[in-house]
């Protein structure tokens, strides 16, 4: 087979994304193709976005259709210089054959979900191996591990990834009425003992920002460096309009425009996207287990808990990243620590590590380096 003819393939995004939509080709046959330059949108289950080509070279071939459905690493298109024969081009097309099922059962097996009993509640998580000192990624109010859908593998790359749902969130039970930021940090200390973590690069979004830095300063010796992204605890400032709409809201019509808050691109939030959340904020429980855990944090339009002064203490690498286009978080936030390293990035909102994953993938990995 030809080395020098490399195959355009369905990404996997996260740890249980199966397939994708082919939505739109942003090239076509015959253009050349920088590495990171769009190529083509996909949507899954969870999320629409943008793919982003991790290899450079001329696309001789676009064989994925636009609306149709392909399974992760199916062939979608073929990027070789203009020397090699259409009949190579086409040989390897014929013979293309996905990763190797053992290769696939190892990965399955290592992304596979566990669950560890703590005070807090039974926790989802998954645990990522690799060389390297290890990432753990802490989702926000309301979302859940698969927020990080851009960025585990990315990460896995430089070090084990630890990711998880918080109590009360996604697929995590919660034991008591009343969640509290004490709560919730010394739940992720409880998964991290558990997998012999000791010591890891903490990067949390929004209210995993905060828990992060909660847990910087009550456990000194437990973290390498933090990226807050979009983070609470930083500035007093808050979309309450927002916690309080995902806080109510109770079908389809109300969830969808408070959700697309969340996004720079309101059109990156799907009908799928919704239905997940909804079908999250359906449980028993969890609309009182919001109203209090949100009660805990914010007061009126005012988050109640601020650590940069105490965060600015800290002999710790620091790294605060933001969307330009935030309507949660000021973005101004990012700037609120002195000696960070300081990231805005423009075309993203609040859910800034989706919208932009290539380059928050990037601080964090120059971050943490």
């Amino acid at each position: 087979m030809n080395e020098r003819i490399i195959p355009v393939v369905m990404p996997k995004w996260g740890l249980s994304m199966k397939e994708g939509t082919l939505t739109e080709w942003h090239v076509k046959e015959g253009d050349t193709i920088e590495v990171g330059q769009i190529i083509m949108d996909v949507e899954t289950d969870k999320i629409a976005s943008e793919v982003e080509a991790p290899d450079a070279g001329l696309l001789r071939r676009c064989i994925g259709q636009e609306g149709d459905v392909y399974g992760v690493q199916a062939l979608l298109g073929v990027l070789a210089p203009d020397d090699v024969s259409d009949q190579d081009i086409t040989s390897f097309i014929a013979s293309y054959q996905e990763p190797a099922t053992d290769e696939g059962n190892d990965y399955e097996k290592q992304t596979a979900y566990q669950y560890l009993d703590t005070n807090a509640g039974k926790i989802r998580y998954s645990y990522r191996q690799g060389e390297g000192k290890p990432f753990v990624l802490i989702h926000g109010f309301g979302g859940d591990l698969d927020n990080w859908l851009f960025n585990i593998d990315t990460l896995n790359e430089k070090g084990p990834v630890l990711v998880l749902d918080l109590p009360g969130h996604g697929q995590s039970t919660a034991s008591t009425e009343a969640l509290t930021i004490e709560l919730l940090s010394q739940s992720v200390v409880d998964v991290m003992t558990a997998n012999d973590i000791h010591k890891a690069h903490l990067v949390g979004h929004s209210m995993g920002g905060l828990i992060c830095g909660h847990l910087a300063l009550t456990h000194p010796d437990i973290a390498h460096s933090l990226s807050l992204i979009a983070s609470a605890g930083l500035g007093t400032d808050i979309n309450t309009h927002y916690i309080h709409g995902f806080v109510s809201a109770q079908n389809r019509r109300e969830l969808k425009p408070i959700l697309q808050l969340l996004f720079a691109d309101p059109a990156l939030v799907t009908r799928n996207l919704v239905d997940d959340v909804l079908k999250y904020k359906r449980l028993d429980g969890i609309r009182h287990l919001l109203d209090t855990l949100s009660a805990h944090l914010f007061k009126e339009t005012q988050q109640r808990s601020v650590i940069s002064e105490q965060l600015d203490q800290l002999s710790l690498p620091i790294l605060t990243l933001w969307g330009e286009q935030d309507l949660v978080i000021p973005s101004q936030h990012a700037a609120s620590l002195t000696k960070a390293n300081i990231h805005v990035l423009s075309a993203a909102g609040h859910m800034v590590q989706m919208e932009a994953a290539s380059a928050v993938n990037a601080a964090i990995l120059a971050h943490t380096q």
